[in-house]
């Protein structure tokens, strides 16, 4: 069948040329349907045209002709289209974004307090805006952008954030991956309105932290552990408390607020550690944290983990991902059952242990049921998946996930 003549116009990205359309195997369709946002390569059956990167592509059924989405065309990737709208056919400009927009900073209003001044306003696909995230620290805005199909939207979404949200900077991330395509076109990161240092300070429940807004991880912080250092800081009274892949310290920060009388840090990062000094050092107006007595450890947590010299009272195991694709699930799994078993080594008897993942491949199941198995006696306080404001709308999305225990006075696992 020839494509149909109609139109689906964007205001941000002029075509003088006709419109790219696209069909799909029936394996894409399906998957475009359920509303998942991920077009990959081999699920296009035929094209009118190549597309260029950023340009809006519209599909089409096989044998009806009839419309099924719009997306953004991603001519470099395995992710071929980026989907934006489905179902029913939309103008993709700029009040369309617009409403996008209001709509997750909407969704936010009640994180969002005095007292806490660092959460996430967009979150990717979740919200609608395919490979974006944008981070709130204060006043200043973080934008990370994680594919080459922005580019010929920057512009457009730069000036949508900044009229609408007014930061008093904004500050422009690129992955790896989007970085060359950015870098082509005399893009590079740094900051794109405003004014603000390298360091942003942020509050997290009237916390000071850092945010390294310019080159720090992520967008400068995991803002995602939010919850998670919250929940962990209500059994930390009177602790001694490790902090395993400590990064900035931000546990062992909440850890002191909740009254523990020591936080031992452990990260192979000197400059994390450095980081985790630095947070310390912003808040000993807060009697409790004043009285915390803070130890820094640089190693390698794994190594360190394995040879228990030390006990303590609570401790919470935060490593970096161990599944950085589908192909280490299962070596990720054992993984993270050995982790449990020799991190429980250096827990007191009815002590708490918190074991997190951020492993996109291996599932929350999967992950409970490892640590699970590790320690058979312990008697499990709550598991958690993502905060409020890192929506996970389509399994892929679904990284983070923590599992609390209480370890068994006595147990099986202890001698393992």
């Amino acid at each position: 069948l020839p494509f149909p003549p109609h139109f689906v116009s964007s205001s941000s990205l002029p075509s003088p040329t006709p419109r790219l359309k696209l069909r799909l195997t029936p394996a894409g369709e399906r998957a475009v349907r359920s509303g998942h946002p991920w077009i990959f390569a081999e699920s296009i059956r035929e094209q009118n045209r190549d597309g260029q990167s950023g340009e809006l592509a519209v599909i089409y059924t096989r044998e009806s002709n009839r419309y099924l989405g719009t997306g953004f065309y991603d001519a470099n990737s395995p992710m071929r289209v980026r989907m934006l709208a489905s179902t029913q056919q939309t103008t993709i400009n700029t009040d369309w974004w617009q409403a996008r927009l209001n709509t997750a900073v909407a969704a936010r209003a009640s994180l969002v307090s005095p007292a806490t001044t660092g959460i996430r306003l967009i979150n990717g696909e979740s919200d609608g805006f395919p490979a974006l995230v944008l981070d709130r620290y204060h006043n200043t805005l973080v934008l990370k952008l994680y594919s080459e199909v922005w580019l010929p939207h920057l512009d457009m979404i730069q000036a949508l954030i900044v009229d609408s949200l007014k930061p008093d900077a904004l500050v422009l991330r690129l992955s790896r991956n989007a970085a060359p395509a950015f870098a082509a076109a005399d893009i590079t990161e740094g900051i794109r309105h405003g004014q603000c240092s390298e360091v942003v300070v942020f509050l997290e429940d009237n916390l000071r932290l850092e945010a390294e807004v310019l080159k720090g991880q992520k967008t400068g912080f995991y803002l995602d552990q939010r919850e998670n250092r919250r929940r962990f800081a209500g059994f930390t009274t009177g602790a001694h408390v490790l902090n395993a892949f400590s990064f900035s310290g931000g546990f062992s920060l909440q850890a002191a607020r909740g009254g523990a009388r020591s936080v031992t840090d452990i990260d192979i990062s000197r400059h994390a550690l450095a980081a985790g000094d630095r947070n310390f050092a912003l808040n000993q107006d807060n009697p409790t944290v004043a009285n915390t007595q803070r130890h820094s450890i640089q190693a390698d947590a794994f190594q360190w983990l394995a040879n228990p010299q030390h006990t303590f009272d609570a401790a919470v195991i935060d490593p970096p991902s161990l599944a950085r694709r589908e192909s280490d699930r299962t070596s990720a799994i054992a993984a993270y059952h050995k982790l449990a078993i020799t991190a429980s080594r250096h827990v007191r008897g009815g002590g708490l242990l918190l074991c997190s993942s951020c492993s996109a491949h291996v599932s929350a199941d999967e992950f409970f049921n490892a640590v699970r198995r590790a320690l058979p006696d312990a008697r499990e306080l709550w598991t958690s998946t993502h905060a409020p404001d890192h929506p996970a709308a389509f399994p892929e999305a679904a990284y983070l996930k923590a599992i609390a225990l209480r370890l068994a006075s006595v147990g099986r696992f202890r001698n393992r």
